[in-house]
Order: structure tokens, then sequence, then C-alpha cells
């Protein structure tokens, strides 16, 4: 139980970095600066992230604390094999927007 616990929580760092390197620009030491890009929406609060669901790709702005329910990690690993993290598009997650609706209402 101790190594699967272990390894969500090192799956969980891993998004955590990819979403909060989003929208920063790399300085030439490879190292992200504090800058902020015009890219990246100034709309989200600090702790949270967008996302976007459906075939409309309605977009949600969800808490950096979702990251620690299974069933949001298992959305998170769906969008990573569909669309991977590495595109300007944005965290598209696969799924109805109905049930991804039902799904965060747990959460609240």
């Amino acid at each position: 139980m101790t190594i699967k616990r272990s390894s969500q929580a090192t799956s969980i760092k891993q998004i955590l970095k990819r979403c909060s390197s989003r929208g920063k620009k790399k300085n030439v030491n490879g190292c992200y600066d504090n800058q902020e890009d015009d890219s990246f929406p100034q709309d989200v609060p600090k702790g949270h992230f967008p996302v976007y669901v459906g075939p409309n790709r309605s977009r949600y702005i969800v808490p950096i604390s979702w990251l620690e329910y299974s069933e949001f990690q298992t959305l998170l690993r769906l969008a990573e094999e569909e669309f991977g993290f590495d595109h300007n598009m944005g965290l598209i997650i696969p799924c109805d927007e109905m049930f991804f609706r039902s799904l965060i209402s747990m959460f609240r």
C-alpha cells in the first residue's frame, strides 16, 4: 500500500509541476523565469488551473487540491494518453461534460 501511495504522490507532483510551469518562459539556463507570459490566463487565481472538458472544450477553473483525488488523477492520465501535456492548447480532459460536472460535485 505504501508503494502505491508513494507512486501516486510522485505522479501528482509531476502533474503539478507541468501545470505550474505552463505560461512561464524558460531562460537560457533552462529554468523558468517568474515573468508571466501574455498567453497564460490572467483570470486564474493562485492555487488553481484551467481545464477544458468535452467536445465543446468548456473551461473550468479547478483547485490544485483536486489533484489528490484518485478519480481526478485518472482523468489526468487519460488526458495525457490522448492529448499529452506538451502543447499550447491547455489541459484537455477527454470526458463528457456532464460526467465531469457529476464527478467534481463529489469533490466540493
